[in-house]
């Protein structure tokens, strides 16, 4: 271990802490000590003071024995003679940076320098602590966010995150390095500066999109504002690990082995990027510099080597975007990434990262769908001698005689053909068009089916995409990901308004035949189950059982996407549960979905029913869209949808509830689920139904108000969605009792849940 890292990084330690001290004692001479602190949108107070060392922090003076507590971890530098390669001091360093850039933020927001939303941003002024000179662009990652990535960090589409540090070469070199992580699918945190320049400044001056959309998060230009990476990996192990406050060892092996995290420190290392350094190693998060810095070699506290230097000079590469190549793959390769890349053969980048991307008006050279056109979707099996693989058919004429952000009509009809292919397994694969198309930059696409709405951008057709590279996307990503299923693919993609219509017409026939066939598969037509323990990458102890009337609790994995799953990969994380015998039907107890819960639960549950939230209910890992939680005095139960941060009648947030539903915790009368388990006839059956529900998030009464209308009528209660009261109508319990009092909810005479 070299003493020059040592010295560096407990020089920054000393100064951050110091700064932090004197910065925290002027707020509360200014604003009191009992002034509360607050990270907003997000669960476990400062998440990473709460890991690491149990502190609830509340308020300024929660600050002050927190910072006894990091100067604590501040040791002298021994004399050379002294000097033993050893570790632990230099990364109790890093931890007190991490504990004081936390308490640093935390009075930051009680100071009213809140960052604002990118691209939107504006510098921040200087103050008198020059590592606080530049302004924040995003404060910590919402808990919304947090959970809508959870799934894909679960199930591997998102294999890690990068902490990028500083500034890269040259702009040229920054776009590059964000595109290999972005092909990889690995999420980009933005931070730090070299001499007032940031890797941020350089993407916006390149025209690259940043934000939640693009898995590109530029978090601040300073170097503390890296702190929200390490309060993400805190927050990922607290949601969906299971983990308690005060656990730092758990949470390091949590996150060593499970979060799959590095730093990319780019240009010139100053004292403060040491300290922060020493604080990401301590979460076994390996350091990669682009400059000449001292290494760490051995292996130990992360997974391979600690540091490692990847001077431009010294690669071995031909231009600076091949060396910007081989430094993502260093990271990758030192980090241990286990990654699946599809090539796709398209002229513009291509990767889950893209997903997101919005393409807007000002943008698109084209669009189909929306308002102005007609465009849908739809594969169909098919005898093996009537598809031709890999053949691409464009019928009708192409967009190049359409103008600049015209419109016109589209038909995607894929024709599949394979041994283990079943009707069964035409709406999974055809769900999948939406993530294979997306996958490519520069294309936005919305919607599935018949409302179906694709822009493509300038910028993707000056690179060459046109209509054929659609096929080009759907041949290889169907070969990749379902050949166990489907041996040949064919597409068409029709342009010609008399055949789109035709063929329009056709597929809603399917969809329509498709919706009445799943529409009649219940629980007691099966004879199977499926597991589903993706999650189980995250939250060790956690199970889903999926049934055909009751989805994944994350809403991206029903019945039928079980059952695919199975057959592509048999030793995969959905398995079939045998129902066993029934022992209670109203309330879903099956020896089979229990003896399987308790294995693959660790022992952790002991039992589950599938159709009570009172008795045994199902875990969760902390990816659910929705929480369901009993309200005692109303006598039935609220539903908070993520997307709702307002007080709940509960007296918390969805953030504060979702840490008494994750983690593989079974806590009767709260649970996590997926929103469309709501319009299930199975939904809390055991405990009266839907017509429990006295209060509901505004965001599901909208966006869900046809599904709901048709759960109303079949419960026999037509206005029932008037009669739940959502954040407009009150936050309290008493407000909400005298809404189901005067709208006379049918809860409050229902037998009392219990």
């Amino acid at each position: 271990m070299s003493k020059y890292i040592a010295t560096r990084a407990l020089r920054g330690a000393t100064g951050l802490v110091r700064e932090a001290d004197e910065m925290l004692t002027k707020a509360i001479a200014e604003k009191g000590p009992e002034t509360p602190v607050v990270f907003p949108n997000t669960a476990y107070f400062l998440p990473t003071i709460l890991g690491l060392t149990g502190r609830e922090i509340e308020t300024l003076g929660d600050l002050v024995p927190l910072l006894e507590r990091a100067k604590s971890l501040l040791h002298p530098v021994p004399p050379a003679s002294l000097w033993k390669p050893y570790l632990g001091e230099t990364l109790d360093a890093g931890v007190a940076t991490l504990l004081a850039a936390e308490a640093i933020e935390g009075v930051r927001f009680v100071n009213g320098v809140q960052p604002e939303l990118f691209p939107g941003f504006e510098m921040g002024g200087a103050t008198e602590y020059p590592h606080l000179e530049e302004g924040h662009l995003n404060g910590p990652i919402d808990d919304i966010q947090l959970r809508s990535w959870g799934i894909q960090l679960v199930d591997g589409r998102m294999p890690g995150f990068a902490a990028i540090v500083g500034c890269a070469k040259n702009n040229k070199v920054a776009v590059q390095i964000v595109r290999e992580l972005q092909q990889r699918s690995i999420l980009i945190f933005l931070a730090g500066n070299v001499n007032g320049r940031s890797i941020i400044h350089q993407l916006q001056e390149e025209g690259v999109e940043m934000g939640y959309d693009t898995y590109i998060v530029p978090f601040g230009t300073d170097t503390l504002s890296a702190i929200y990476a390490i309060g993400f990996a805190t927050r990922a192990a607290l949601t969906f690990g299971g983990m308690k406050g005060g656990q730092p060892r758990n949470i390091f092996l949590y996150n060593k082995f499970r979060v799959f995290a590095f730093v990319l420190a780019l240009g010139e290392v100053d004292d403060l990027k040491y300290a922060a350094a020493a604080g990401a190693i301590s979460y076994g998060f390996p350091v990669i510099a682009d400059t000449v810095i001292p290494e760490i070699l051995p292996t130990g506290v992360t997974r391979y080597e600690h540091v490692i230097s990847m001077p431009f000079d010294e690669i071995e590469a031909d231009d600076d975007l091949d060396r910007a190549r081989k430094l993502v793959q260093k990271a990758i390769e030192v980090r241990g990434l286990k990654l699946q890349i599809t090539e796709v053969p398209v002229p513009v980048p291509y990767g889950s990262a893209f997903e997101g991307e919005v393409v807007r008006k000002n943008d698109m050279r084209i669009e189909f769908g929306g308002k102005y056109s007609r465009a849908f979707e739809y594969l169909y099996m098919t005898e093996m001698d009537k598809v031709e693989d890999g053949k691409i058919e464009i019928v009708g004429a192409g967009f190049d005689d359409v103008p600049d952000k015209g419109a016109m009509d589209l038909g995607i009809v894929i024709r599949v053909a394979g041994r283990k292919m079943q009707m069964d397994f035409e709406p999974v694969l055809e769900r999948q068009v939406h993530y294979f198309i997306n996958g490519a930059s520069g294309i936005q696409h919305i919607g599935q089916r018949d409302i179906t709405w694709i822009r493509i951008s300038k910028n993707a057709v000056e690179k060459g995409f046109d209509l054929n590279h659609f096929g080009e996307i759907l041949i290889a990503r169907f070969h990749a990901d379902f050949g166990a299923i489907v041996d040949k693919i064919e597409v068409t993609i029709y342009t010609e308004p008399k055949l789109v219509e035709e063929w329009l017409a056709t597929a809603r026939k399917a969809y329509d035949y498709r919706n009445r066939r799943l529409a009649d598969l219940t629980d007691e037509a099966v004879d199977d189950f499926y597991s589903c323990t993706l999650c189980q990458s995250f939250a060790p102890d956690h199970v889903c059982v999926v049934t055909p009337q009751r989805l994944g609790l994350c809403g991206a994995y029903n019945w039928l996407d079980c059952k695919a799953s199975f057959q592509i990969n048999p030793t995969g994380p959905n398995q079939p549960i045998p129902k066993g015998t029934c022992i209670d039907p109203v309330k879903g107890y099956w020896t089979g979905s229990t003896e399987f819960t308790r294995k693959a639960s660790h022992g952790t549950v002991e039992d589950v029913t599938m159709y009570s939230i009172m008795e045994n209910p199902m875990t969760a890992c902390g990816c659910f869209e929705c929480i369901v939680m009993l309200i005692p005095e109303a006598n039935g139960v609220m539903v908070v949808s993520r997307e709702d941060v307002s007080m709940t009648p509960a007296g918390m947030t969805f953030s504060t509830l979702a840490g008494m539903a994750g983690g593989g915790l079974q806590t009767p009368g709260v649970m996590g689920i997926g929103k469309y388990y709501l319009t299930s006839p199975k939904f809390i059956s055991a405990d009266g139904g839907f017509k429990r529900i006295v209060w509901m998030s505004s965001f599901l009464k909208e966006s869900m108000a046809e599904e709901f209308k048709a759960v109303a009528e079949r419960e026999g209660v037509p206005d029932l969605l008037d009669r739940i009261a959502d954040e407009t109508d009150c936050t309290e319990v008493d407000g909400l009792l005298e809404f189901l009092a005067e709208k006379e909810h049918p809860a409050m005479t229902m037998d009392v849940m219990f």
